[in-house]
């Protein structure tokens, strides 16, 4: 009676509970007759991972990860006709499933021939939401002789009816393909509605998604023979690949499982980027507060977003593909491949304006979805969020090839040109020209990442029999996503057109990134008047202006701008001198090596930005000053000893080392720009140029100085940039 009496009521069914021991697992009671049918499911993953996914009373379902084990994983992963399992995976990974999760609290000996001979609560009993559905990592060898009848979606294209006009990158509209056995099937339109194109849309690189005109394909469709591998698919329009979405196969040999419909058929629209209409183009807008930094390919990066005029970065806590789509969207791409946490595309040195974004997929921008503000203390930049985006298909590196080189990722550039009969065929770049910029182009064109080199002479690469010149005068931004983009000479023009002088790349897949601490040189700057005695040596390195040779030595005195200056390198790869050490150059009166000619510019500019004086660290001799937690030095210059900056540390040379100034003895009192420019000449590879520079407002009334708004180049919102950049004209038109 007490028990009875209790179940109404709440709080003593859970004393009842409480006191009641946990029934330990039993063995899934009625194993079925039928072969129980397992599944891989989920997104991203490969062909041997996934979401497990159980048939069972007609339905697929999920299994809960509570104490789920190896054991499991290894009894799973041979019923999908896989030799073992490599790990498992928990809280949904590869997305949360649908429907009834089958299993709860699986124990396996990991003997068993199926899952439903191990331990479990019983098929449906489970106390689990799908937020922690389990998956598995098998190991990429097939049991011989295993028959795998399970249907997968791995690859889809859009064909383009023969009718249409002739085909121009991207392809936007057309017939839905997945691939199927040795060919292509097509997808039944019964029940086929716009948030599956949305889906579609979103794995081939496309940000939306338009109504198609049924009407004109009907006629041509009916004539083709078609064969239906799919025959419903009921997305929710949120997923990022098809895979994802609820699908329905036809069964076997049912060629015509499509009566009263005809082949799906979609449209899209794609990304100002890749569109060819130059007034669509400015209509649509892609998002002002979200970018990407720090990528090698086009639509990858770290996640940043514009917050009171300044660009922060994004914390990885629960960050998901749904999240990473919402921004691969407004900026122009298609739904998100990859969603990377922990700084994997380079950190950033802002603010961190979000944390655990919660995005459902359909939000316009990741500002319209749930988040967190958070503090420094609950985030670091080695966490920050990144993106790789579906992107569509161009077609642009079949135009390009390297030759000759001892690894794919190095070689001389040769590009595909048509000459003046129409035919096709390769040839060289003029080399006269070349730089890192374009170099970084041409790698990203290949897809082989970030510049390392780019190399002017490339006569030990002379492995084809390629010889003409068809490009010359190259000259990139390096943001373009092909070398056709960049600006070129109409008509070959090469000073020296021998091949040995043709363009040539190495490309890496990673890539140092190197920042200014702007806070710090605000911090720390004050002026000097040093005694002339004191600076034969900053003389001899060419550290003072040039009115400096005709002072009254060693009597008076030079007047310097000084500050620390802390440089950090938050890429992926560790920040070495081009040249090697047989052509450093020892300098007695420091007692160092310099490795590099020119590694800062450090420039006092005016109102139009013209410069009243300058200053250069002549080469630095790089090293470790300092890292963050877990990182440890590697480069020391005493010695002869490697120089560099490593991924995690950086380099500081304090307000009193010689050299670290600007010699302001002739400027009149005033405002000005301070700016500091690292790398200036693109002697080493980086990731990203665009945050190389570091401006201040600076105040002079010729005894004391003042610096504000210290910041790097890339951290203002434009409209920021653009008040900061009239500052000086502005003050100085109110002092006069």
């Amino acid at each position: 009676k007490l028990v009875a009496f209790c179940v109404h009521i709440k709080k003593c069914l859970f004393l009842v509970y409480l006191s009641t021991p946990t029934p330990s697992p039993s063995p899934s009671p009625q194993p079925q007759t039928e072969k129980l049918k397992v599944r891989l499911a989920g997104y991203p993953r490969k062909h041997n991972e996934g979401r497990i996914e159980l048939f069972y009373k007609g339905e697929w379902g999920t299994i809960c990860d509570d104490d789920f084990s190896l054991a499991n994983a290894n009894v799973l992963c041979r019923q999908l006709g896989f030799v073992s399992a490599t790990g498992w995976t928990h809280s949904a990974k590869y997305g949360k499933g649908q429907g009834k999760i089958w299993l709860d609290n699986v124990q396996c000996g990991g003997g068993e021939k199926s899952i439903e001979l191990c331990k479990s609560r019983g098929w449906g009993n489970s106390d689990c939401t799908h937020d922690e559905d389990a998956g598995v990592v098998c190991k990429d060898e097939r049991i011989p002789g295993f028959v795998d009848s399970n249907n997968k979606i791995e690859e889809v294209r859009l064909r383009p009816v023969v009718a249409m006009a002739k085909k121009k990158m991207p392809i936007t509209e057309g017939v839905v393909e997945v691939k199927y056995k040795d060919g292509w099937a097509q997808i039944c339109d019964i029940g086929w509605t716009i948030k599956n194109t949305r889906v579609v849309c979103g794995m081939l690189g496309f940000p939306h998604e338009r109504k198609v005109n049924k009407n004109f394909y009907k006629l041509y469709l009916e004539r083709q023979k078609n064969y239906f591998h799919i025959h419903s698919v009921a997305c929710l329009g949120t997923e990022v690949h098809l895979a994802a979405c609820p699908l329905e196969f036809s069964k076997p040999n049912a060629t015509s499982a499509c009566t009263g419909g005809m082949p799906a058929v979609v449209s899209c629209m794609p990304g100002p980027l890749f569109m060819q209409n130059s007034g669509l183009k400015k209509k649509l807008k892609i998002s002002s507060n979200v970018r990407l930094k720090g990528g090698s390919r086009v639509g990858e990066g770290r996640v940043e977003v514009l917050k009171d005029n300044e660009w922060g970065t994004v914390c990885d806590d629960r960050w998901n593909l749904q999240s990473a789509s919402v921004v691969c969207r407004e900026l122009g791409f298609g739904s998100a491949k990859e969603a990377l946490t922990g700084g994997r595309l380079g950190q950033g040195m802002g603010p961190i304006y979000m944390n655990e974004v919660k995005c459902v997929g359909q939000e316009r921008s990741i500002w319209n979805c749930p988040f967190k503000n958070i503090t420094m203390e609950d985030c670091q930049h080695m966490e920050d969020a990144a993106v790789r985006c579906n992107i569509p298909y161009m077609g642009l590196e079949n135009t390009i090839r390297i030759t000759g080189g001892r690894t794919r990722y190095e070689g001389r550039v040769e590009v595909l040109s048509l000459d003046s009969n129409g035919t096709q065929s390769w040839g060289l770049i003029c080399g006269e020209s070349w730089t890192t910029k374009e170099a970084m182009v041409a790698c990203r064109q290949l897809g082989l990442g970030y510049a390392n080199q780019g190399l002017q002479e490339t006569w030990y690469w002379d492995s084809s029999n390629v010889t003409e010149m068809v490009m010359s005068g190259v000259k990139c931004t390096g943001s373009e996503m092909s070398l056709s983009q960049c600006q070129h000479h109409k008509t070959v023009s090469c000073q020296k057109a021998a091949a040995k002088f043709a363009a040539g790349v190495i490309c890496s897949e990673t890539a140092s990134d190197l920042v200014l601490n702007a806070s710090l040189v605000q911090q720390t700057v004050y002026i000097e008047d040093r005694p002339l005695h004191m600076l034969y040596c900053a003389a001899e390195e060419d550290c003072l202006s040039k009115s400096a040779a005709k002072a009254n030595w060693p009597y008076g005195h030079r007047r310097l701008l000084r500050f620390s200056s802390q440089i950090h390198n938050i890429g992926r790869a560790d920040f070495k001198p081009k040249a090697g050490r047989h052509s450093w150059v020892w300098h007695a009166c420091h007692g160092h090596y310099h490795s590099m000619d020119i590694f800062t510019h450090y420039d006092l500019l005016n109102a139009n930005g013209t410069k009243v004086a300058e200053g250069h660290k002549a080469s630095f001799c790089l090293e470790d000053t300092d890292c963050q937690e877990g990182v440890s030095k590697r480069y020391e210059c005493a010695n002869f000893g490697d120089q560099g900056i490593t991924v995690g540390c950086w380099d500081l040379y304090r307000h009193d080392i010689d050299c670290q100034w600007i010699d302001i003895t002739d400027v009149k009192p005033g405002n000005y720009i301070l700016q500091v420019v690292i790398n200036p000449n693109y002697e080493v590879a980086e990731s990203d140029f665009t945050n190389n520079a570091m401006k201040c407002n600076c105040k002079y009334d010729g005894h004391r100085i003042w610096l504000h708004n210290c910041h790097i180049g890339d951290a203002f919102s434009e409209e920021a940039e653009r008040r900061f950049e009239k500052y000086p004209g502005q003050l100085n038109n109110r002092i006069s």
